[in-house]
């Protein structure tokens, strides 16, 4: 014989308290008196009792779930450590308020397709778009459909309509520029990221800002974010500038594979050639030499954006963009 499955009746008997009090509590109501909150949780665990989620949700009208939409290839989630502190941050701070996470790539046409089909399916209390790209036709998309959305990151062209938490990736950028350049390096040159993302743009008008003139289209070379363009964006500088004596690279991953090219060609770091990341993740520790880098918080950034999606799905306003601060990090490498 299979046993009976606990109710929220028996949480009502077993607690002393009417079965509406638990219904308030278990719907996150906040009047609900301390006593009769500890009673609750007690029988809750006393009878083994599991909230059934759809039953909740016809009453709450909400999923208890958010999409996490990352527009990269699948691949980038397993290679860029960045995106596992977000994963973990926001599933964390999720997990809080009882509120599952799904994650979606939406790197073509047929993954978008499937995302707002999900979404538009009312399977998601909200959307959480981290890496969005220029361009990008799925932000538009879901703002046809009503439910809240955040980004990590700006989404460029967007930033005054999608809300989004981000750290100071132009100010960064000069702190790095402004430090090579007290160190004496005359001939300093950057890999950046991807023009049509927040971080790749920004970071190069930040090198821009310091330099100005000194910024010639030369020393300029464009990446990926990821290791193996780091090191063929440091090959192609080298061939254009073989003199550079410093480069600023817009990723910690990428610096890693311009630190490969130059070892390869004999070059030593920093003697011969300054290197500097941007991140300071795992990565800037496991290189050799360790990498001087730019600290951007990322566990911050995952939890303001989580926070301000939580808000919105709570009916709460947007009052405007979280810019957190980032911080020099010096090691070997510069």
């Amino acid at each position: 014989m299979h046993r009976r499955r606990p109710t929220i009746h028996d949480v009502a008997a077993a607690a002393g308290v009417s079965r509406g009090t638990v219904s308030r509590l278990l719907n996150g109501d906040r009047y609900v008196s301390t006593s009769a909150k500890v009673a609750i949780e007690r029988a809750i665990a006393e009878t083994g009792y599991v909230v059934n989620r759809n039953a909740r949700s016809l009453v709450t009208q909400r999923t208890g779930s958010v999409v996490m939409v990352l527009s990269e290839p699948q691949e980038k989630l397993f290679e860029d450590p960045n995106f596992s502190v977000l994963l973990r941050t926001a599933t964390r701070r999720l997990a809080e308020r009882d509120v599952s996470l799904v994650l979606m790539i939406a790197a073509d046409d047929s993954d978008r397709e499937r995302v707002v089909r999900y979404v538009r399916g009312g399977h998601a209390d909200g959307v959480l778009l981290v890496s969005t790209h220029a361009g990008d036709p799925l932000p538009d998309r879901l703002r046809d459909i009503p439910v809240a959305a955040v980004a990590q990151g700006a989404v460029p062209g967007r930033e005054t309509v999608i809300p989004y938490a981000a750290a100071d990736d132009r100010e960064g950028a000069r702190q790095m520029t402004r430090y090579l350049a007290e160190q004496g390096r005359r001939r300093i040159a950057t890999i950046t990221g991807p023009l049509d993302t927040p971080g790749g743009a920004l970071r190069l008008a930040g090198f821009c800002d310091v330099l100005g003139r000194r910024a010639a289209k030369k020393l300029i070379e464009h990446g990926d974010y990821t290791q193996l363009g780091g090191e063929s964006a440091m090959a192609r500088l080298l061939q254009r500038a073989p003199d550079i004596d410093a480069v600023f690279v817009g990723s910690d991953l990428m610096a890693a594979g311009a630190l490969s090219t130059l070892r390869s060609v004999g070059r030593r770091v920093p003697d011969d050639v300054a290197v500097a990341g941007f991140d300071d993740s795992a990565v800037a520790m496991t290189t050799h030499p360790p990498l001087t880098t730019i600290r951007q918080p990322l566990a911050r950034v995952a939890e303001e954006t989580v926070g301000l999606l939580l808000g919105l799905i709570d009916g709460g306003e947007y009052t405007g963009p979280v810019i957190l601060p980032t911080e020099l990090v010096v090691r070997e490498s510069a």
